[in-house]
């Protein structure tokens, strides 16, 4: 059923409330085509998950399709692996859970990370050393202009750092319908980033005791948008040159920096962010969040342009102190 001017506030995580000229909620694959065929219906369409990843600017002048395609599914194992497909509109962190729960290994450092499952491989999500495309198998998605299911696999998906093609060249062409992974039966564990080393001491460490550390580590570092809005993350790390990396470090000698190939490291954007002086910054309804500078934040009553302003001016701010570029990882919904 499709409803009119329907406030979104719910259904973003930032808590914006703003208005969808239309409204639906799909729970299986033929609804979505029914409404994509629907002349009545505009063309302008907006496809929600969690809300997580997204700012909305305005009032969004066409269809909102709220993604309710559920369902997790032991499809296939061999000696190393199990092979999962998930509904894409189940929730991110549940399924770490039910793969916690059961064994599958490789998605226990992205524990707490909000959001969908559909939204996972668009982001190319990650956290703590491991990303999508490290247990990614395939993927099947609907493609909004012939209404044709197409399988994509890990090459064709074309991911890189909280990028893939459905961010570029496939922007607004499919809706990704179901995800699979190939997970490990043999976990192997990443734990060297410092907060989970320091965390599992004296503690054995699982799959488990893995996932409890981050998110321990992702609570006492980020808000829960249920307390305060906020969508995560968001700005992405830049990666820079070596060569502009130690021309920075020059003059900012503690500049961390993680090496990603012999020509490029990755360097913090919330480090950035907070060393050009913005962590706790506040300014009409929102803000930079007092402890973690990477996440911008909604007291309320505010709108998504406020936010999308602030971010400009930090940007300008970080690029003018370090000569360093960072951008959104959070998509502008107008």
């Amino acid at each position: 059923m499709v409803s009119r001017n329907v406030s979104l506030k719910t259904f973003n995580t930032f808590g914006f409330d703003v208005k969808a000229d239309y409204f639906a909620e799909i729970s299986d694959i033929s609804e979505l085509k029914n409404l994509l065929i629907n002349k009545d219906l505009p063309n302008k369409r907006l496809i929600l998950g969690g809300g997580s990843n997204l700012l909305l600017l305005n009032d969004f002048s066409g269809l909102v399709i709220k993604n309710n395609i559920f369902g997790i599914k032991l499809i296939d194992e061999d000696e190393d692996h199990f092979y999962v497909k998930i509904g894409s509109g189940e929730n991110w962190h549940d399924l770490v859970l039910k793969a916690i729960e059961n064994n599958w290994a490789g998605l226990e450092n992205l524990s707490l990370i909000p959001g969908t499952v559909g939204a996972a491989p668009m982001q190319n999500i990650g956290a703590y050393g491991v990303e999508i495309k490290d247990v990614f198998l395939e993927l099947e998605a609907l493609n909004l202009e012939t209404l044709a299911l197409e399988i994509f696999n890990l090459k064709e998906c074309e991911f890189g750092y909280r990028e893939s093609f459905f961010k570029h060249k496939g922007k607004d062409k499919y809706f990704i319908h179901t995800v699979t992974f190939k997970l490990n039966k043999k976990p192997s564990l990443k734990t060297s980033y410092g907060d989970i080393e320091k965390y599992l001491e004296g503690k054995e460490k699982n799959i488990k005791t893995v996932s409890e550390a981050v998110i321990s580590i992702r609570k006492s570092k980020l808000p829960d948008p249920k307390v305060i809005g906020n969508s995560g993350s968001f700005f992405k790390n830049p990666e820079i040159s070596i060569k502009l990396f130690e021309k920075v470090k020059l003059t900012f000698i503690d500049l961390p920096g993680y090496k990603i190939t012999d020509e490029i490291i990755k360097v913090p954007a919330g480090w950035l962010i907070e060393q050009a002086g913005w962590k706790g910054y506040k300014t009409g309804h929102v803000g930079v969040h007092e402890k973690q500078a990477l996440v911008l934040v909604h007291f309320g009553g505010g709108s998504g342009e406020e936010i999308k302003n602030l971010a400009a001016l930090i940007k300008e701010s970080v690029f003018k102190k370090f000569s360093i570029e960072i951008s959104p990882e959070v998509n502008f919904i107008s």
